[in-house]
């Protein structure tokens, strides 16, 4: 706790928070960052297994791979949120969860999952992109201003 806090404290509290901080317990930093750095890897590694199956047994370029292996990894990190394992595999992991697209459609389809009672369009439709909203809109903003800028430099022939 910095000083200009303990000054605001009594001397009580000032020892309580000194008691407490000696009891507390220490987070393994190491231990958790493996973990997510091994179980994030784990999930590109799928991902990259996936983009190999598509190129290499359907006929798919190094270009064109890519949205069906988005597409599988959704759909596999959306299962795996409605059975429960995402929500072992995220508190096992802490951080190597969040990959981009599986943390993403985790995020969606727990919250439409946990609104669902209070019906499809009010529960599912309206609080599962509380949570998406933000990124979806960020994203799209940020695509129209870098598209902006893309066409600007095109047009004086930067690029």
């Amino acid at each position: 706790m910095s000083n200009k806090k303990n000054k605001k404290l009594s001397p009580v509290q000032q020892e309580y928070q000194a008691f407490a901080k000696a009891r507390e317990p220490k987070r393994p930093v190491l231990k958790n960052s493996l973990r997510a750095f091994f179980v994030g890897g784990t999930i590109c590694f799928i991902g990259q297994l996936f983009q190999w199956i598509y190129i290499t047994y359907f006929g798919f370029n190094e270009m064109t791979a890519g949205n069906p292996t988005v597409a599988t990894l959704i759909i596999i990190a959306v299962f795996m949120t409605g059975f429960g394992f995402y929500d072992h595999l995220a508190q096992y992991a802490g951080g190597g969860t969040i990959v981009p697209v599986t943390g993403f459609a985790n995020t969606v389809a727990s919250a439409a999952i946990e609104h669902r009672t209070e019906g499809y369009v009010l529960g599912v439709g309206g609080n599962m992109y509380k949570i998406a909203g933000p990124v979806i809109t960020y994203g799209v903003v940020s695509a129209f201003f870098i598209g902006l800028i893309a066409v600007a430099l095109k047009a004086l022939g930067g690029m």
